[in-house]
């Protein structure tokens, strides 16, 4: 039964997105295998999900988010995340 509530899941977030199952499980492990306080692999992840998401990214706004992440400054509460994002 967890199977298919997951796939069921997944099947939500496609609907929602249009993002493959198999590429946000491909994302998934890549984060959670990845250094996260190596810019360079940051700028790398940024610009996978970037590409998943078809939202194109810019440098500062990808330089705000490396920044934040290295220093531990990264918002966790949603109204934080979407604040952070929606700054121009």
């Amino acid at each position: 039964m967890v199977q298919r509530n997951d796939s069921s899941f997944m099947d939500h977030i496609q609907k929602k997105t249009s993002i493959r199952p198999d590429e946000i499980l491909k994302l998934a492990n890549s984060v959670s295998n990845a250094n996260l306080k190596d810019e360079a692999t940051l700028r790398q992840l940024i610009a996978q999900v970037s590409k998943l998401a078809n939202t194109p990214v810019s440098k500062e706004k990808e330089d705000q988010i490396v920044q934040a992440i290295i220093k531990n400054n990264m918002p966790m509460d949603f109204a934080s995340l979407a604040k952070m994002f929606n700054k121009k």
